[in-house]
């Protein structure tokens, strides 16, 4: 078991952002994380020479402006609260503000990943930039649904509430390891369990940290701690935020599938609770041996 501060990997999004002409309109915000590049495309040409990322220097990349597009690479996540102005302005005189900061806890699917900027809204890139949105948003609520039903026949979801509410003895899963980290801000301890085609964790955490509530972000089962080797589970928890001085558990159950390369055979997984500023909390090795017969 580990628990790190390490950057989850995030979901990059193409967004499209329709500017009002109002002189009083606020600059919009462009969310950026480190070492990941953001690029805002407009509809006419950008003037490089009156283009300007203010303060850039140790914390972006140089600016890359030409054609319709500027790109902006953060050498680092930038810190909370910070914002960095930026003012593009068109070939023809066009103006833009921008403020570029990193995603806030509540806009964590709005890592900007490209942003269509578009000051006339009845245009036809426009209109067709904001008809994709509009199908990108009902397929994902449509997935959600399909999810979500499908979860609620799920056998791997009915073990997962068990385990959760700390019903061990209602369900096939044998304690086989017990793993307990104590930190400055969360007390930690981990339970593995072994069953008949099938393995699962309990993670369990106290928080310590006066300072504010701790909250769940999202969990990753996965053969490298990437999405690219992402595997399906269930998860349940009995409660998403968790105040100082308040316990949370978080149940996950994996079908032997879950464990089974292409060529049949069983590796080994990592499960990663993520918190609400993205970093990693917990890491815990769920081994293919896990799985009896």
């Amino acid at each position: 078991m580990a628990s790190v501060a390490m950057a989850r990997d995030d979901k990059l999004t193409v967004r499209t952002l329709k500017v009002s002409e109002h002189p009083a309109q606020e600059a919009h915000s462009i969310h950026v994380v480190g070492q990941v590049l953001t690029a805002l495309r407009f509809e006419q040409d950008v003037d490089p020479a009156k283009t300007r990322l203010l303060g850039w220097e140790g914390r972006f990349a140089a600016p890359l402006v030409g054609g319709k597009k500027v790109v902006l690479e953060p050498l680092r996540d930038l810190d909370e609260g910070e914002a960095v102005p930026l003012r593009v302005t068109l070939v023809d005189g066009t103006e833009f503000a921008f403020l570029v900061k990193r995603p806030s806890p509540e806009d964590r699917e709005w890592t900007d990943q490209q942003v269509n900027v578009f000051r006339d809204t009845e245009s036809y890139d426009a209109v067709l930039s904001s008809l994709y949105d509009s199908l990108k948003r009902e397929r994902k609520l449509g997935d959600e649904n399909e999810r979500l039903k499908k979860e609620e026949n799920s056998v791997d979801h009915a073990y997962a509430t068990l385990l959760a509410n700390g019903e061990v003895k209602k369900t096939p899963f044998r304690k086989t390891r017990f793993l307990r980290l104590a930190r400055e801000d969360m007390d930690i301890s981990v339970e593995v369990f072994s069953g008949p085609g099938k393995a699962a964790a309990v993670i369990t955490l106290k928080n310590t940290y006066y300072g504010g509530p701790w909250k769940f972000d999202g969990a990753s089962l996965s053969r490298d701690f990437t999405s690219a080797t992402s595997r399906p589970f269930a998860l349940r928890m009995n409660r998403a935020t968790i105040v100082p001085g308040q316990t949370g558990t978080i149940a996950v159950v994996a079908d032997k599938s879950a464990f089974e390369t292409k060529e049949g055979q069983l590796t080994d997984l990592a499960l990663q609770i993520f918190r609400d500023d993205g970093l990693l909390q917990v890491a815990v090795t769920m081994d293919h041996t896990l799985i009896r017969k």
